[in-house]
C-alpha cells in the first residue's frame, strides 16, 4: 500500500513543480506567443506579388510615356491649302497665300496687292499702327470713292479685281495716297514712302513742368488757305504724347488755363525724327467776387467779362467766385447783378494769384 502511495506521488510531483514555478510558465506563455505572430507574419507576405511591391506610385513616373499603339499625327493643312515659306520675317494667312498661288497662275478673276510702309527713304518698315483703306477710282451715287477694303495689317494683303484703285495709309496723322492699278493673275507688292516724323511738346509754367490736364493745344499747318487761315491738323493735344505728322513746317497754338494764357510757335517735323517743341506760359490765377463793401461776402449769380484795354473781351463767366488764370497785363473786369453794372480795373503779373474785389458803389 505504501508503495502504490509512493508511486502516486510520483507521479503527480512534475506538475506540482510546474504549478510551483510561474517564471517558467510566463517563458512558455511567450515562446506560443511569438510562434503565433511569426506564423501570422509569413501569411501576410505570401498575399503579395514581387510585381505589385515594385510599382511606382501615381504621378512618380518619368515623364517618357511610350505607346506602341500610337499613330504618327496628322497634318494641320487639309489637302486644299497651300503653304508658302516665309521669306521676309512676315507672316502670311493661308487665305492670302491661296491667293498668291492663284494668282501666279493667272487667275483671270482677281490679281492681289501686297502693301507696306516706311516713315523714310532709308527708314525700316513700319511694324504697327497703320491702316490702310482701298477705294474703287469709280466713285458712289454721291460722287465719293467707295471703300474696297481695310485693314490695319502692317503687311497687307488684299484680293482684288483687276482695276484702279485709291489706296490710303494713315500713320496717326501722317498719310500718304497712291493710285496703284491691279493686273488679273499677278501679284503687286508695293511700298510707301510716307515722309513722316514725331512732334513732341513740352510745356512749362514758372519754369516747371505744367500741371496735369491744364495745358492743351493745338497743330495748324504752315501754309494757309486761300482765306488766309491754317486748317486745323490736330486740335487739344495734351503735352508728352508723340503726334505722327508728315514732314513740314506747322505752327503749334499752346493755350494754359481757360482764357488768353497762350503761347504760339512754329516748328518743323522731319522725316523719320522726333521733334521735340519746349514752350513756356506767363500767367497769374485771378478769384474774383462783387460784394457789397470792401471785404465783404461774394454775391451770388454775378455775370462777368474780362476785357483787355483794347476792348476785346477775352473771358465770360458766371457765379460767386470765378477763377481764371490770364495773361500778365492789365484789364477791365465787368460785374452784372440784377441789371446793374459794376466795373474795375486791375493788373497782374507773372506767377502772381491775385484776387480782385468788384465793389458795389
Amino acid at each position: 500500500m505504501n508503495r502504490n502511495a509512493r508511486k502516486k506521488n510520483s507521479g503527480h510531483q512534475p506538475m506540482e513543480r510546474a504549478a510551483t514555478n510561474p517564471h517558467a510558465q510566463a517563458a512558455a506563455c511567450s515562446r506560443l506567443a511569438l510562434f503565433c505572430q511569426l506564423l501570422f507574419l509569413l501569411a501576410a507576405l505570401g498575399s503579395l506579388s514581387p510585381l505589385h511591391a515594385q510599382e511606382v506610385p501615381t504621378g512618380w513616373g518619368t515623364n517618357l510615356n511610350v505607346d506602341p499603339n500610337a499613330q504618327k499625327p496628322v497634318s494641320e493643312n487639309p489637302d486644299n491649302t497651300t503653304v508658302i515659306p516665309r521669306t521676309d520675317g512676315t507672316p502670311e494667312t493661308p487665305a492670302n497665300q491661296t491667293q498668291l498661288k492663284k494668282a501666279k497662275k493667272g487667275d483671270p478673276s482677281f490679281g492681289n496687292l501686297r502693301l507696306s510702309a516706311i516713315l523714310s527713304d532709308a527708314g525700316q518698315n513700319i511694324s504697327t499702327g497703320l491702316i490702310w483703306r482701298i477705294y474703287k477710282q469709280h466713285t458712289d451715287t454721291r460722287g465719293h470713292p467707295k471703300l474696297v477694303s481695310t485693314q490695319k495689317s502692317a503687311t497687307p494683303n488684299f484680293k482684288l479685281k483687276p482695276g484702279k484703285y485709291i489706296v490710303n495709309v494713315a500713320f496717326g496723322r501722317a498719310y500718304r495716297t497712291e493710285t496703284i492699278v491691279v493686273k488679273a493673275g499677278v501679284a503687286t507688292t508695293e511700298k510707301f514712302v510716307l515722309n513722316a516724323g514725331g512732334l513732341k511738346l513740352i510745356a512749362l509754367v514758372e519754369g516747371k513742368k505744367a500741371p496735369k490736364n491744364s495745358v492743351y493745344y493745338d497743330v495748324l499747318e504752315g501754309e494757309p488757305d486761300q482765306s488766309g487761315e491754317r486748317k486745323i491738323t490736330i486740335a487739344n493735344a495734351k503735352p508728352g504724347l508723340i503726334i505722327r505728322l508728315n514732314a513740314g513746317i506747322y505752327k503749334i497754338i499752346s493755350r494754359y488755363g481757360d482764357a488768353n494764357a497762350k503761347v504760339s510757335a512754329e516748328v518743323q517735323v522731319e522725316a523719320g525724327k522726333l521733334t521735340v517743341a519746349t514752350v513756356s506760359h506767363s500767367a497769374a490765377k485771378v478769384t474774383f467776387k462783387l460784394v457789397e463793401r470792401p471785404g465783404g461776402e461774394a454775391l451770388p449769380g454775378i455775370q462777368w467779362s474780362i476785357a483787355t484795354p483794347e476792348g476785346k473781351i477775352v473771358k465770360k463767366s458766371v457765379g460767386a467766385l470765378p477763377t481764371h488764370i490770364l495773361a500778365p497785363g492789365t484789364y477791365t473786369v465787368t460785374a452784372v447783378s440784377s441789371s446793374e453794372t459794376y466795373q474795375a480795373e486791375f493788373s497782374i503779373e507773372d506767377g502772381q494769384m491775385a484776387s480782385v474785389e468788384v465793389v458795389m458803389n
